[in-house]
């Protein structure tokens, strides 16, 4: 996720990082060229159909409406995600708290919270397709993947019940707080496992295109030899909105518009810390406006 205040003038318009512009630069490149070309035809070579503006405008206004579209359904998307790992980490500190509560026992109190805290990176690296890395292995009760550890965690709770180390009251509590933890998970899972039709991007895609190639030929008369420039404005909004829909529409990937996982999941060890009787580590800080 890309951090920063709102730049002056020139870093806006020269700003790269979180940009989608290192993406779709090939795009943009071959329309320029195509421009030219039909322009360098036109001029030089035979006269080519010059056609009016208007069909363009119409079809102009329904990509705007087919990007807008889709463009909301990807932030809705991002939105609930984000949603969902806000909740996450309300979870584990209102965890933390419950077992000072209904966990007497300090050595079970240790291993309800560092299991919660092996199943974020947990979830983390399965929501990124990542093998999972030092923080999911260290304090991981079993096999290091999410539901083994939320059945440990479970697994746990009803050994200490059995054991008359917690009350029934402090049971149905912490377990309907695992609940609440699976739900969130299966969210995110479902976010990450249902794309968006490919439909709409394949329509985005060829209508995108189809508009890019036409527009030189409309712009020969009124813009000449600056046909390219206005013709790559134009292929940067297409290109550079559908991208950004892309991006949006994946919030648990790499890129630097997802969501920041390794942040989030930092700030619940330093919550939980406290609880564990360690030293809180250092929130993870934004490197070049980007939180990982």
């Amino acid at each position: 996720m890309i951090l920063r205040d709102k730049p002056g003038i020139l870093a806006l318009l020269f700003a790269v990082r979180g940009s989608v512009l290192p993406v779709i630069a090939p795009q943009l490149v071959f329309v320029a060229l195509f421009s030219a070309a039909i322009v360098a035809i036109d001029r030089h070579l035979l006269t080519l159909p010059h056609i009016q503006a208007a069909p363009l405008a119409v079809l102009g206004v329904a990509l705007s409406l087919f990007l807008g579209f889709r463009n909301n359904a990807a932030y809705d998307r991002w939105w609930e995600a984000r949603r969902l790992w806000g909740g996450l980490l309300a979870d584990a500190r209102s965890v933390a708290r419950e077992a000072e509560l209904f966990l007497p026992d300090p050595q079970d109190r240790r291993r309800l919270l560092t299991a919660m805290r092996a199943f974020l990176n947990q979830h983390r690296c399965a929501l990124r397709g990542l093998p999972p890395d030092e923080p999911a292995r260290r304090d991981a009760p079993a096999e290091p993947t999410p539901d083994a550890t939320l059945d440990a965690m479970g697994a746990l709770l009803a050994d200490a019940l059995r054991a008359g180390r917690m009350d029934g009251f402090g049971a149905r509590t912490l377990s309907t707080r695992l609940s609440t933890i699976a739900l969130a998970q299966a969210g995110c899972e479902r976010i990450k496992l249902t794309p968006l039709p490919y439909v709409y991007s394949l329509l985005i895609f060829r209508t995108s295109w189809l508009y890019c190639l036409l527009l030189p030929f409309a712009l020969l008369d009124p813009t000449g030899w600056l046909t390219p420039l206005f013709a790559v404005i134009v292929a940067y909004t297409f290109f550079g909105l559908a991208e950004v829909t892309e991006e949006l529409a994946h919030p648990f990937g790499l890129t630097a518009n997802a969501l920041p996982l390794d942040a989030i999941c930092r700030t619940a060890e330093i919550s939980l810390a406290p609880h564990l009787g360690e030293a809180a580590p250092p929130p993870l800080m934004p490197v070049d406006y980007r939180l990982d």
